[in-house]
């Protein structure tokens, strides 16, 4: 077969464009809900991190989890909550903010290292072939943990956070001090910008920049 599969990897392109395109759409209009429901987002978010840090000390009394990732897991939150309280501003350069970033790739890590030494000692200590590993969390399990205990606080804090005074760079970065000299829209322009919104915002203006560099004449107010 040569046509088939040339199909196959042709739809699994088409679907990953789509499903980048869903996630994009999403954060956009999550961003958006968060600017007009400041108050209780911010209480959402607060009352999150406290359950979450709840269930991961459950986890470690019941279940039998590893003190020392829990308490890593704790202190993160906590860092976390220390986002909080300038909701929904945020400076990129805030210590709280980058200790916030390296501390969810250090969770990743680490909770991954142990989830997978928990299955590689499992696998190794079974004495025939056709014995099936026990007291060893399933995919579901571990999935499921890394989303609401690894993921989640840090995804919601992405989505809700405001850059203020505009501090990440856009395509046209001379449009605000322009807006701002003619004294029509400055205040808005200057206004704090959602992460996911001007995350989405940026690869738009490069995908439109991209495009017009390529001759594709596409009027530039289709992506504004």
């Amino acid at each position: 077969m040569w046509i088939l599969p040339l199909v196959g990897y042709l739809g699994s392109a088409v679907g990953f464009c789509f499903l980048t395109l869903a996630i994009a759409s999403g954060l956009y209009y999550l961003s958006e809900l968060v600017e007009e429901h400041t108050v209780i987002a911010k209480r959402l978010l607060t009352q999150l991190i406290y359950s979450i840090i709840g269930l991961q000390l459950l986890l470690c009394v019941i279940d039998r989890f590893p003190v020392l990732l829990t308490l890593l897991g704790v202190f993160s939150h906590v860092i976390y909550l220390g986002n909080m309280r300038r909701f929904p501003y945020v400076k990129l350069t805030d210590p709280l903010f980058v200790a916030s970033c390296v501390l969810v790739l250090v969770n990743h890590y680490l909770w991954f290292k142990h989830f997978s030494h928990a299955q590689d000692r499992a696998y190794k200590n079974m004495s025939s072939y056709y014995d099936s590993p026990s007291d060893i969390p399933s995919f579901t399990e571990i999935a499921s943990y890394f989303g609401l205990c690894v993921w989640l606080v840090p995804f919601a804090l992405f989505v809700s956070l405001s850059a203020s005074d505009n501090v990440l760079p856009t395509m046209d970065s001379e449009g605000p001090s322009l807006a701002g000299g003619m004294g029509g829209d400055g205040n808005k322009a200057r206004r704090g910008q959602g992460l996911a919104k001007a995350l989405v915002d940026n690869v738009r203006s490069a995908i439109g920049a991209v495009g017009e560099m390529a001759g594709w004449n596409r009027p530039r107010d289709r992506f504004e």
